[in-house]
Formats: structure tokens, sequence, C-alpha cells
């Protein structure tokens, strides 16, 4: 009974010229959202790679020169692209692309491609797969169901189905496998492509081998596209026409995709507001200057030195003091950065966790956030990457120091170094975090949009209760 109910609303459907049309038209900007994405993400891919190549080459083409001006030289990291951000870029167009590392400074990323929108209509957005998956296809979803039940009661046939002995359960089952039949037109097209799309790609990017990210992806789109389908169902059980319910499944979908996200978004930032440029550089820039502590561990240093040593000047020490000197300043640097750039990024961590909130009134911010995550492409692997860059610089620094150190000076000498100090700084290599630590990030999003599907097969089951025929 439920396979002929399903058979029968795809036929309806399938002729249905206005389906026809939708689905057309849904399928047409997935798949060019989808080659954009490919494209975009295969150019950005081959330039951060020759990029990293030419910094490294770069590095280890230095002539030859004091190790702490080597530490000055310094080098691009790029961000390495993920896979999946050809379906979702998240938020990678405007945290930046590259930092440069060097000596005494933790530099903010540079080249954010939203900067780069000759116009407002760039930059309000960009079209999409996860745009087209979290916005158009719920809209498909109520163009295909808001008069299931509605339309067969206006038309008279839902009494007589109902009069015929099909449980009003397995009726909706029938519905609702029939809605999904006929959107499997669309989405398996468009997944066969992405899937054949990720295929051809190299396999050696970043979450190029992490399966468990995409079926993770097509599961949680899969039960936001659940949610919509149990929603609108009900509406359409309990409403008194077709129109009515078509009018209430519209506005819960402006709310969802146009309204809550805006609202919630700013929200975060009035309840974790961030300063300013201005104000971040001043703060950070009074702290450095603060030096005062510095010089005092200095001078302990170097009276002990001076005992464990038996002299009384610097040039009679065994090591070079200027390299203590320069790793302390730069301890003193690590810490105020920590605090200052940690600050920062608490308080967008707090942004997301006010907007993951969100969630509750709109299913869209949940899978979104979902989305994001598993992409690669949200501030918590932003902020990943950041550190490890940081890490990075720091490691360059020890090494540039450690060499000063080991190398004394009289007054008015001047140590060089070489290719094989060079050669001695490892070449940045980024490792990623695994799925599950990236849904660890939004154990809140997983919960409420679990928490839509509870509740939209409840009030299903409800409304198929009190159905009016």
């Amino acid at each position: 009974m439920i396979g002929r109910i399903a058979r029968k609303e795809m036929t309806e459907m399938f002729r249905d010229g206005r389906f026809q049309l939708a689905s057309a038209v849904v399928v047409i900007l997935l798949l060019a959202s989808l080659g954009a994405g490919w494209k975009h993400y295969s150019d950005l891919k081959t330039q951060h790679e020759t990029a990293q190549r030419a910094e490294r080459v770069n590095w280890l083409g230095q002539e030859r020169k004091n190790p702490h001006q080597g530490a000055h030289y310094g080098v691009y990291a790029f961000k390495p692209k993920s896979q999946l951000s050809m379906v979702d870029t998240g938020v990678d167009p405007y945290v930046g692309v590259a930092v440069y590392l060097e000596a005494h400074k933790q530099n903010e990323f540079k080249f954010r491609p939203a900067q780069d929108a000759s116009t407002s209509i760039q930059r309000f957005g960009e079209l999409t797969a996860a745009v087209v998956l979290q916005i158009l296809i719920p809209l498909l979803i109520i163009l295909l169901t808001f008069s299931a039940f509605a339309g067969e009661r206006e038309q008279g046939t839902l009494r007589q189905v109902l009069s015929l002995g099909v449980g009003r359960g397995r009726l909706a089952t029938g519905k609702a496998l029939g809605v999904a039949g006929a959107m499997s037109v669309v989405l398996v097209p468009a997944t066969l492509v992405g899937v054949g799309t990720l295929s051809l790609t190299s396999m050696t990017g970043l979450l190029a081998v992490d399966v468990s990210r995409t079926l993770l992806m097509v599961a949680a789109y899969g039960l936001y596209f659940l949610v919509f389908l149990a929603l609108s169902l009900a509406v359409s059980a309990v409403s008194a026409s077709s129109r009515l319910a078509l009018v209430a499944l519209l506005a819960f979908w402006m709310v969802n995709g146009l309204i809550a996200t805006r609202a919630f978004s700013d929200l975060a930032g009035y309840l974790h507001p961030t300063p300013s440029e201005v104000e971040f550089d001043t703060a950070l820039q009074r702290d450095l200057a603060d030096t005062k502590a510095l010089n005092a561990k200095l001078d302990v240093i170097k009276v002990g030195l001076f005992q464990k040593y038996g002299t009384s000047t610097l040039d009679e020490l065994p090591v070079n003091f200027r390299a203590i000197s320069l790793q302390e300043a730069e301890e003193h640097g690590y810490a105020v950065f920590e605090k200052h750039f940690g600050d920062v990024f608490d308080r967008f961590e707090g942004q997301n966790a006010v907007y993951q909130w969100g969630g509750v009134v709109s299913p869209l911010i949940a899978v979104r956030s979902i989305s994001m995550g598993l992409a690669g492409t949200d501030f918590a692997h932003h902020r990943h990457f950041t550190v490890a860059a940081e890490s990075y610089r720091r490691t360059i620094i020890r090494s540039m120091n450690d060499d000063i150190l080991v190398h004394p000076t009289k007054a008015g000498e001047e140590y060089l170094a070489g290719s094989e100090l060079w050669r001695r700084v490892p070449e940045f290599q980024y490792v990623e975090p695994d799925a599950s630590w990236a849904l660890s990030h939004y154990t809140t999003s997983l919960s409420l949009l679990g928490a839509w599907l509870v509740a939209a097969a409840f009030v299903l089951s409800v409304a198929l209760r009190r159905i009016n025929v």
C-alpha cells in the first residue's frame, strides 16, 4: 500500500509542469554551483601549493647573513584548501588565506577574497552548493508537499482514500516516500557529479581522504530535508486549504532562511563584541612596549651567567648573550600575543556559540554550522591553522636564536650563517584535525538538528490524528 501511494505521488509530480520547471532550475543551479566551486577550489589549491613551494625555495636560497636577519626575512604560510570547500566556502572568503611569519610579530591573515569583490552584490554573497542545499531545496520540498493533504481535501479524494481503510500513517509515509523519490531526481545526479569531481581532484590535499566528513555532511543535509518534509506534511494536514498551507510554509521558510540567520548573527555580535582593528593594535602595542619585567629578568639572567662562568663582561661569556636577550624578548611577545589574539578568538568562539543556539528557531542555522565544520571552512578550523602557523613561527625563531647562542662574538663582530642553518628549519607541514574534532565544536547544532527532526515527526503524528477530511 505504501509503495503504491509513493508511486502515485511520484507519477503526479513528474507529470506536473511546475515540478519539471522547478526541479530543472534547482538542478542547473546545483550543478553550476558545484562546477564553480570545483574550479575555485582547484585554482586556489594550485596557487597555494605553488606559493608555498616558492616560499621554501626563497627561504633556502637566502645569502649568508646573521640568523636574526633570517628570522626577519620570514616566510608565508598558506592555509590549504579543503576539498569540501567546493560545497561550502564558510568563512574562508573573510578570514584570509596566508599569514606572514617573522620575528617579533604575530601578523594577521592577508588576502581575503571578499575584499576583492568589486561590487556590493559580490560582497553580499556567492552562489555555492551549500546555499542551494540550505535555501532552495527546502523551498522545492515546500512546493511539492503543501497540497499533499490540503489539495486532496479540496478535491474530495482524501475522504475516499481514508474510507477505503488506508491508515493515516501509511498514507503520510507513502506521500513522504513519493516526495523523496521525486527529490532524488534532483539530488542524485548532483551527488554523482560531486563525487565524480572529488575523485578527479588530487588526493593529497587537506581532508582529501577523509570520507567520513563527506558521509556526515550528506547525513546532516538528509536530516535537514526530513525536517522540512515532515513539517510540510503536517501543515498540509491541518490547514483548511492548500493556499493557507503554502502561505504558512513560505512564512516559515523566510524566517528560517532570511530572518533568523541575520537576527542571531547580530545578537552574537552584540553579546560578544570584538574590538576594532585600531583598538586591537593600540592595546597590543601598548603591552609590547611595557618591557619593565623583561628588562628585570634579563638583568637577573646576566648576573647568573656572570656568576656561573666567573666573568664580568658579556664578551667573556662562552655563549652569546644577545641570543638570550632576543629569545626572552620573543617570549615576552608570545605572552602578549596569546593574550590579545586569544581574547579576540575567544570572542569569535562566543559568537559562534550564540549563533548555534539560533538552531532553536531555525534548523538552517544548525545545519549551516555543521556543514561549515565538516567542510573545514569554519572559524574553529581557521583558529586551528593559526595556532599551527604561530607554532611554526616560534620554531623558526628558536632555531635562529639557538644558533646565535652557540656563536659568541666580540664587540664590533657579527656572526653570519649560511644555507646549512636555513636547511635546519623544517618545512611547514599542517596536519588537519579529523571529523570527530570538527563535530566536537558543534554538539549544540547536532542536538538541535536532531531535536528538530523529533519535534517535526511528533507534530506530523499529531496533525495526522487531527486531520480534517
